[in-house]
């Protein structure tokens, strides 16, 4: 059975892109079909895998979005998903920033990328989203369209406030759009357990939120060595394999699929 899951949090550099690149490569590292999908108008996933004119590419995500919007027949599915050695992806480009725009005047707007994703799941063991840094339509409609959410905390920073918001969102998508819906793991990114802001971080977010929300097990480190794959267009996996941040996420993979709930 297919699980779809949004990789979210309305801040910006939480290391949203870089989970849902390198977690996809790893669960396909245990013999899972992934699919990823960049749901971000700035397409930092896409070009992370090389794509890096996708303004070319005749079918992004925001294509198909309009596509559903209209309610016009959507191409076939070779038309659309790009294969790469380990994993698929569904490109973006800056048509998704009209997409959010047009959202706003339709009846159930909510369930756009539902519409297009529930086609898929056919295909898949694990569809990932990445979603755009913010809480509007285009987050309410991955939240809508899929089963569980990860939420990357940068480690860096004292994020307790930026995830208070992000779960009112999140709550009152559960209430009254998506009744399914819930949370497999707040993620610490960019962790370093030698140094006090981390430690806090982690100590705030564990306090706070540790006896209702998984935690995840797994932290992820930093490493210059991500943004070097990210220009080659590899994972970290490929690019470095021995590299803390490649074993991180191979760690976080088995934590996701061995998820039972909490």
């Amino acid at each position: 059975m297919c699980e779809i899951i949004a990789v979210a949090n309305q801040k910006g550099g939480a290391g949203k892109t870089t989970t849902t690149k390198n977690l996809g490569r790893a669960l396909s590292e245990n013999g899972k079909k992934v699919l990823e999908v960049d749901f971000d108008p700035q397409f930092s996933l896409s070009t992370s895998l090389g794509y890096t004119n996708t303004d070319s590419e005749q079918f992004t995500i925001g294509d198909l979005m309009d596509r559903a919007i209209e309610m016009k027949e959507l191409p076939d599915k070779e038309e659309y998903i790009k294969h790469t050695a380990h994993f698929d992806i569904l490109l973006s480009n800056i048509v998704l920033s009209s997409t959010e725009m047009k959202l706003v005047g339709i009846l159930e707007r909510e369930y756009i990328l539902k519409s297009i994703l529930d086609d898929l799941r056919g295909d898949y063991d694990y569809i990932l989203i990445d979603c755009n840094p913010s809480l509007g339509m285009l987050v309410i409609n991955a939240l809508a369209a899929c089963d569980s959410v990860i939420i990357p905390v940068d480690s860096n920073y004292l994020a307790s406030k930026g995830l208070e918001l992000f779960l009112r969102t999140f709550i009152r998508i559960l209430k009254r759009i998506n009744t399914k819906l819930y949370i497999k793991g707040i993620l610490l990114t960019k962790f370093n357990g030698l140094t006090n802001i981390s430690k806090k971080t982690f100590r705030n977010i564990n306090e706070s939120y540790g006896s209702g929300i998984n935690i995840f097990e797994t932290k992820i480190p930093s490493s210059v060595k991500v943004g070097e794959s990210d220009d080659q267009g590899l994972s970290i996996i490929d690019f470095t394999p021995e590299n803390p941040v490649a074993i991180a996420y191979l760690e976080l993979a088995k934590e996701v699929i061995n998820y039972v709930g909490q």
